[in-house]
């Protein structure tokens, strides 16, 4: 199951164009909605809002909290000033307990090739994310794929070679290659690195969009 983070929030008023006057106040715009709950105007803390995109990233589940009430989302898009690069404004999807999400996660690579390490071949990336869909309490932050498997020449590891237990339903086609041995004569690939976090859809706009919501 993924990791729950919190977050404060306070209600918002101010919305339009006026929005840049919270920014200057260290605060971010951002709009909680979801099927089965009417959209709520909110405000946090930018560097507060900062650490909790970082760490849970798209998959894991972040608690608003609100005050008199809480409420789980997961962080749908974040937008981004166009140059500086900062969040101008956040979109979370509420999360409804009996609902399945459908969202991409992580492949985690462990351990290491045999073939590899005896210097005889290098690894091929393919796919480093897989979309899955689950219900809320069931979501995963991450999927490991086990590389001491590969212990031959073009051994190959597939997407329906994951294991992702009965309460999460694969997407992504099975036919999806993850990591195959190939020798060290190929064209030289990307490196294969461990991926920890998914980050949400990030949208970056210019001075006079980010002000509209």
């Amino acid at each position: 199951m993924a990791e729950t983070y919190t977050l404060e929030a306070q209600p918002r008023t101010i919305t339009g164009k006026k929005v840049s006057q919270l920014r200057t106040q260290g605060l971010v715009p951002a709009i909680i909605y979801g099927a089965k709950t009417d959209p709520v105007q909110v405000q946090i803390p930018y560097r507060a809002l900062e650490l909790a995109l970082r760490a849970a990233g798209g998959t894991h589940l972040i608690n608003i909290d609100l005050g008199k009430k809480n409420q789980i989302v997961i962080a749908r898009s974040v937008q981004r000033h166009i140059l500086k690069g900062t969040i101008t404004h956040v979109d979370f999807l509420a999360v409804d307990a009996t609902t399945k999400l459908r969202t991409e996660v992580p492949v985690h690579f462990i351990n290491e090739s045999p073939f590899v390490a005896r210097g005889q071949g290098v690894l091929l990336n393919g796919i480093t994310t897989i979309e899955v869909e689950a219900l809320p309490a069931d979501l995963i932050d991450h999927v490991d794929v086990d590389l001491s498997t590969l212990e031959n020449l073009n051994d190959t590891l597939f997407v329906r070679d994951l294991k992702l237990g009965s309460s999460v339903t694969l997407i992504t086609s099975e036919d999806e290659m993850i990591v195959r041995v190939t020798t060290q004569y190929v064209e030289e690939e990307a490196p294969i690195n461990e991926v920890t976090s998914t980050e949400p859809e990030v949208i970056k706009k210019g001075k006079d969009d980010e002000e509209e919501e």
